[in-house]
């Protein structure tokens, strides 16, 4: 079931209502779940493979001390920032701007380019530069220091959805919130 954007994540708290969330795909409400991004998001670093560390480790320890608590919405809200660590550094390494796509030669082109409507901010449905050329890659790409945090929250990422509890915790958590 997809991810429900339709909610009032302003007044939504989701450890007292946990029958709202949806998992999703990938790291669909990463920063809008609370009270979990609020918990989880003043650790998630990853500037360097050191600052990656503690952040992946300390991420890593909140997951499992939500998975102990049976606190499912929290450990794959964790989980959601341990791969949001992985996926922004990998952008980061591949692109040192962080801007994968090419910009429009004029900004009054980009909306005639994309030719899609954007949802505001924390929704996304892509860059409006999609349309465009793929900005050329790193030469560094794969041995850079944002590759190199990279890999310590694909380590912990990795770990995280391997992990037999949450695994059990999420098959209930769908079979009791996400049934059809």
């Amino acid at each position: 079931m997809d991810f429900d954007y339709n909610l009032d994540f302003d007044k939504t708290n989701f450890r007292e209502n946990p029958e709202l969330y949806r998992i999703g795909r990938g790291e669909q409400g990463v920063l809008l779940v609370e009270p979990y991004k609020s918990e989880l998001l003043p650790y998630w670093r990853f500037k360097t493979p050191d600052v990656a560390e503690v952040s992946a480790n300390k991420i890593y320890e909140m997951f499992l001390e939500y998975l102990q608590r049976a606190d499912f919405v929290g450990a794959d809200m964790a989980r959601k920032f341990l791969q949001m660590g992985y996926t922004r550094s990998r952008r980061y390494a591949n692109h040192p701007t962080g801007r994968k796509y090419k910009l429009p030669p004029a900004a009054s082109d980009r909306a005639l380019q994309s030719g899609t409507k954007q949802l505001p901010y924390p929704y996304s449905n892509g860059s409006p530069n999609k349309p465009n050329a793929v900005e050329p890659q790193a030469a560094d790409a794969l041995t850079n220091e944002k590759a190199m945090s990279a890999q310590v929250f694909k380590q912990y990422w990795d770990k995280a959805r391997a992990n037999e509890d949450y695994l059990q915790q999420k098959a209930q958590h769908k079979a009791v919130h996400e049934a059809p």
